[in-house]
């Protein structure tokens, strides 16, 4: 551990802000029973994985535990494959382990900047499909009584990018192990924008992959190269009713069915519809290919990030009667805050 360490590098926006003390978890072992101490002795904790959905408003006034734990154990039952992954290890590179062994099922979410531990979380999604589509289980640690408990992917209670994991387990779980369940034989979800272009006898989960990491380096920055947190708003669900009244004034809204009842609107046509792409304010801007992104242009402050955000939020409220929420965790002094 170190005192007051900086924290840019620990997050993709880029933002400088730092922590009292920084611990690095190679081991289940070691992550569980230094968090549990944390825990137990009241001490600002935050867990951190890639660092890819947080935006980080202050100095953390506590410590950072950043997961680093490894491990892929794979089994097969007649029909189908069966993964128990360590939280540490990196979502994309499993995506390419799976279609490295010939397994199918993940390559729709390739390219999601992130650690395995933190999927569940947001139950992360994208082209047709959402993490809980391939979940079995999700195992953690219950920070107070120490107890290690596994929920079935029904007990996880997922929703569009919710899980029992932002409720009412906030703070009080700390994800250790992911379980996979695919069918060995292949489903293929083309149902979405380019994948479209894609059907037919001769697809194979390898084209799938490569079309999703094509159309993704396109769109949206590398955090290498230009730090962002990824999309930054949800797409926002609204009744079906308001969606056609919006139909009216704006034909080409882009939106999918949401259910019987409900419409799914894609956030970056309305940001891009009120005229924000490109948007700055200070060094933080609205990505000129992906209007969902936010990006660090130019050394932007966190404060900059929240300023250009909390305008968007006003601008689709004002022009759509829609009310954005964010997708990235604020991150305070001592815990997470909203917008």
């Amino acid at each position: 551990m170190t005192d007051s360490i900086s924290l840019k590098a620990h997050n993709t926006f880029g933002l400088e802000h730092s922590c009292r003390a920084l611990f690095i978890a190679k081991t289940t072992p070691e992550l569980s029973t230094f968090c549990q101490q944390l825990y137990l002795s009241n001490q600002p904790m935050l867990i951190l994985g890639g660092g890819s959905n947080i935006v980080l408003c202050d100095d953390f006034a506590g410590t950072v535990v950043v997961v680093e734990t490894k491990g892929i154990e794979l089994r097969t039952t007649e029909s189908d494959y069966c993964l128990a992954v360590e939280a540490g290890e990196d979502w994309h590179e499993l995506v390419c382990y799976c279609l490295d062994k010939g397994i199918a099922g993940f390559e729709n979410l390739a390219l999601i900047p992130g650690k395995v531990g933190a999927a569940p979380i947001q139950n992360i999604g994208a082209y047709g499909i959402e993490f809980k589509d391939i979940c079995e289980w999700v195992e953690y640690l219950d920070l107070a009584s120490g107890e290690r408990i596994r929920l079935s992917v029904e007990q996880c209670e997922f929703g569009y990018r919710d899980s029992a994991f932002k409720r009412q387990l906030s703070g009080k779980a700390l994800i250790t192990r992911v379980g996979f369940k695919v069918p060995k034989v292949w489903l293929p979800r083309l149902d979405y924008g380019p994948l479209k272009a894609l059907k037919g006898p001769n697809v194979t989960p390898k084209a799938v992959f490569d079309c999703i990491c094509a159309t993704r380096m396109e769109k949206l920055p590398d955090p290498a190269v230009v730090g962002n947190a990824g999309s930054f708003f949800k797409n926002p669900i609204i009744e079906n009713e308001q969606f056609q009244t919006l139909v009216a004034r704006y034909p080409n809204i882009v939106g999918y069915p949401h259910g019987r009842r409900h419409t799914k609107v894609a956030a970056g046509w309305l940001i891009e519809a009120a005229g924000l792409k490109g948007f700055q304010v200070g060094g933080a801007a609205v990505h000129d290919k992906q209007a969902l992104v936010l990006i660090n242009k130019d050394n932007a402050s966190s404060d900059d990030v929240l300023g250009l955000a909390r305008h968007i939020v006003d601008c689709i409220f004002k022009e759509f009667g829609i009310t954005l929420e964010h997708e990235p965790r604020m991150i305070a002094t001592t815990g997470e805050r909203s917008l």
